[in-house]
């Protein structure tokens, strides 16, 4: 193909993906739709009891003895905008050299690379020795699907990831997550009577984004905000707090929020009213280079028939302010890099309890589990439950491998330049991959998606082109060599 020319198939592919529903946790439908890919194809295919999808291709003919490559993709989306994830496809259209999406999340990450590796189990003109793609499930909110594949799920010990979204890079670490959820009983209580006021507090027009990738970039968090807000509320009158839905996915920033509360006509009321003005000057003096766009608005709302209890509402006031938001710690070794992270991505009523999820990140496993216990201690000393959804390993390839050299060898033979060798502090699967599968190797590659998991998502289309060149060239070379030299 000639340069800059989109790999067509690639991006047919793309299309009728996004067309699939795949929010994590409901992958069904995108995982029947690999699976009918593979039988049309007439290529063997095996699914585990979490739907992820390994499927086989013979290797080119000449090249039976090349030792096997794994291709790794997850299925799943973060579904940012969307009305119903279960329902909406993605309408996706190309401005300025860009690929974006209608109001929702793009689904680049990882629909791209996935996109990818089916078009090369599609295309027999591609060289390539024995291929194993596997795509994996709820990459995106816990990777249980990585953390319960079994041994014998894959055979191959090099695996080349199309998850990343630095174009000029290899990845080749990754820091570990903890994702919680912490229960705090609500404790519901009849609405006040009497004279009382009742307002709908709204907060959007941020730019959210990834929890993981820019985290340091000073984006506006609205959980941030929202108890901002109410605080400057809560220390000079009675409040009650009768619904809070806060934030769009776990491993985002969240860049929405709605309250509604009740506070005693008068001064109080007139307190509510005047927050607009103050809160919204307060974000553009703090965000208006990050966030310009983001905007607190304040309406009278009907009363609702019950509240949280106020001791309730004092312990879940009390959390918030503890618990450690954004970076905690920059990294020595590793310039500009985030060591150690947290993120609040949700705040929501369910049921009887207040709900709130922490993304805990780190390269320093140890770390990552200091924080994450005691962001639970803070929560269990407030009366909340905590359960871990995901414990996910820091991963670390060694930077002087024969195959990461491999690989930077092919980026400069295709497009001219040498990648950077760098650890991103988002979460991959590659560390469940080191633990499952020993003598694993892994290069982390991809084209260059920009706000991932938010509705700004969008990814650069001649990176597209490139990373297409390289992928397919690094398979040929890897085809090519003798196994015992990239070992």
């Amino acid at each position: 193909m000639r340069k800059n020319e989109l790999p067509s198939a690639v991006m047919r592919i793309f299309r009728q993906l996004n067309q699939v529903p795949r929010p994590s946790h409901h992958e069904e439908r995108v995982a029947d739709f690999l699976c009918s890919y593979a039988e049309g194809l007439g290529l063997p295919w095996k699914r585990d009891g979490q739907n992820c999808v390994v499927i086989s291709k013979p290797a080119t003919p000449g090249y039976e003895n090349a030792e096997p490559v794994v291709v790794l993709n997850h299925m799943d989306m973060v579904c940012v905008g969307m009305q119903d994830p279960l329902k909406d496809g993605v309408e996706a259209y190309e401005e300025d050299g860009w690929m974006k999406a209608k109001g929702t999340s793009l689904g680049a990450d990882n629909g791209i690379g996935l996109s990818m590796a089916l078009a090369v189990l599609a295309d027999d003109s591609i060289v390539h020795g024995p291929l194993e793609v596997i795509t994996t499930t709820n990459e995106e909110d816990g990777m249980t699907g990585a953390a319960a594949l079994s041994p014998d799920f894959i055979k191959g010990r090099k695996v080349i990831n199309l998850d990343s979204e630095d174009y000029d890079t290899i990845t080749t670490g990754a820091a570990g997550a903890t994702l919680q959820v912490h229960r705090l009983p609500a404790g519901w209580v009849k609405a006040p009577g009497g004279k009382r006021r009742w307002y709908r507090i709204r907060i959007d027009g941020g730019k959210g984004g990834h929890s993981g990738v820019d985290i340091n970039k000073g984006r506006a968090s609205a959980v941030v905000m929202a108890w901002a807000i109410l605080a400057a509320i809560y220390n000079e009158y009675d409040l009650d707090l009768a619904y809070i839905n806060i934030g769009e996915a776990n491993a985002s920033i969240a860049s929405s929020a709605e309250l509604v509360i009740t506070v005693p006509s008068g001064e109080a009321a007139e307190f509510v009213w005047a927050q607009e003005e103050i809160f919204n000057e307060w974000v553009q003096d703090e965000y208006g280079q990050t966030d310009a766009g983001v905007r607190c608005h304040i309406e009278k709302a009907q009363p609702l028939e019950r509240v949280m209890a106020q001791e309730n509402f004092h312990q879940f006031m009390a959390c918030m302010e503890q618990i450690p938001q954004g970076v905690i710690r920059m990294s020595e070794k590793m310039t500009d890099t985030v060591e150690t992270s947290n993120n609040v991505g949700r705040v929501f009523f369910d049921g009887d309890d207040l709900v709130v999820t922490t993304h805990t990140r780190s390269f320093i496993d140890e770390d990552m589990k200091s924080v994450a216990d005691e962001i639970a201690q803070v929560m269990r000393e407030a009366g909340a439950t905590s359960s871990v959804v995901m414990s996910a390993p820091a991963w670390q390839e060694n930077p002087d491998s024969p195959f990461l050299r491999l690989t930077s060898d092919v980026f400069d033979e295709v497009l001219g330049w040498r990648p950077r060798q760098v650890a991103m502090h988002f979460v991959l699967e590659a560390g469940y991959f080191v633990e499952h599968y020993p003598g694993i190797q892994i290069a982390s590659i991809g084209p260059r998606i920009v706000e991932p998991h938010s509705t700004s998502e969008r990814v650069e289309l001649s990176t597209i082109s490139d990373i297409w060149r390289v992928f397919v060239r690094l398979l040929q070379r890897l085809a090519e060599a003798a196994p015992a030299s990239l070992t």
